[in-house]
């Protein structure tokens, strides 16, 4: 059966009132790279898990590789069957990655589903608990390059670490912006 699940949010973005199914994601097998980060944030969990789907703040943690939100909800909060297509340079090379919000549970839950873009398959878990510090933020990256065994041993060579560097680099601005007063200005 599948459950619906509900956000409501009121700020400077606009109020947005969704509902939406969350299917199963994970297509988990053996050629599938995963990469799994926990990042400890002294704030309340609302406020980091709003600044996780902050397309603007994404922006600002993407600077390195000019990542810009180009059709699709392009500034605010990304929220439930909503979609976003990125453009962005990596290895030197412009792409696109279109993604899709599938599953979300404001404060706890939300996975972001690429539609399109350059990998064969793409899922991103994003999960959030309170903890006695604040809140305790998890990532499950699953990923799948093209190309086969090709593809794997890119993975297993290059890409598992430079998206590992890349979402450590987005955690961490996400941790500053929610433990200062800079949260502010996304939300």
């Amino acid at each position: 059966m599948t459950a619906l699940v509900a956000e409501h949010h009121v700020g400077l973005c606009g109020d947005r009132t969704r509902a939406s199914p969350t299917p199963r994601l994970s297509r988990r097998d053996s050629r599938m790279a995963i990469i799994e980060l926990t990042t400890e944030v002294a704030a309340p969990i609302e406020r980091v898990f709003d600044l996780a789907r902050s397309i603007d703040l994404h922006m600002a943690s993407t600077s390195k590789t000019g990542e810009r939100a180009i059709a699709g909800v392009t500034s605010c909060l990304i929220g439930a069957g909503e979609t976003v297509t990125w453009r962005a340079r990596h290895f030197g090379v412009w792409q696109t990655l279109t993604v899709r919000i599938e599953a979300f549970a404001r404060p706890t839950h939300f996975s972001d589903v690429m539609l399109r873009g350059a990998f064969k398959h793409m899922v991103h878990h994003h999960h959030f608990s309170s903890s006695s510090r604040g809140t305790t933020m998890r990532d499950a990256l699953e990923f799948q390059a093209p190309l086969g065994v090709l593809g794997r041993m890119v993975d297993a060579l290059v890409l598992k670490s430079y998206m590992r560097s890349f979402l450590i680099e987005r955690n961490r601005v996400i941790k500053a912006t929610a433990e200062t007063e800079a949260w502010r200005h996304y939300l």
